[in-house]
């Protein structure tokens, strides 16, 4: 009888042990992920205009005049968003020419073919880049 409560307590022991286990492998490899090896959360979707709309007619109970006017709130907001993007991208990339004139002309003239040339594989890669983003 001793024997087998012995064995009763070593056996919840080793159970215990092991859920422990598990349990900070699994918060250590989700630290790990987050914070030292950089991979970020699954991204949500954006939410479409029609899902918005959906969703604040749900919760708030919206009449159709409502609707419609925050409908036009939410198309005026996405508009300004997005030229918002646009008028960053061309910002960045009217700075970037600046700085690559500024590097040119401190350029001997074979330097400055070398140069050239690493700007075309350069703007290559960018435009890789770009593709990758916003397949995503």
């Amino acid at each position: 009888m001793k024997n087998t409560k012995a064995r009763l307590e070593a056996l919840a022991l080793f159970l215990m042990v092991f859920v422990l286990g598990v349990t900070f492998g699994a918060v250590g490899n989700h630290v790990w992920n987050q914070r030292v090896s950089g991979q970020a959360a699954a991204a949500k979707p954006k939410p479409t205009r029609d899902q918005v709309l959906q969703d604040l007619t749900e919760r708030l109970q919206l009449t159709p005049e409502q609707q419609k006017q925050i409908g036009a709130a939410i198309d005026d907001t996405r508009a300004k968003w997005q030229d918002l993007s646009a008028q960053h991208t061309t910002q960045r990339e009217v700075i970037l020419q600046q700085f690559r004139a500024y590097v040119r002309a401190t350029l001997t003239p074979d330097q400055q073919v070398k140069y050239d040339e690493y700007l075309k594989y350069r703007d290559e890669q960018r435009k890789k880049e770009a593709e990758k983003q916003s397949a995503h």
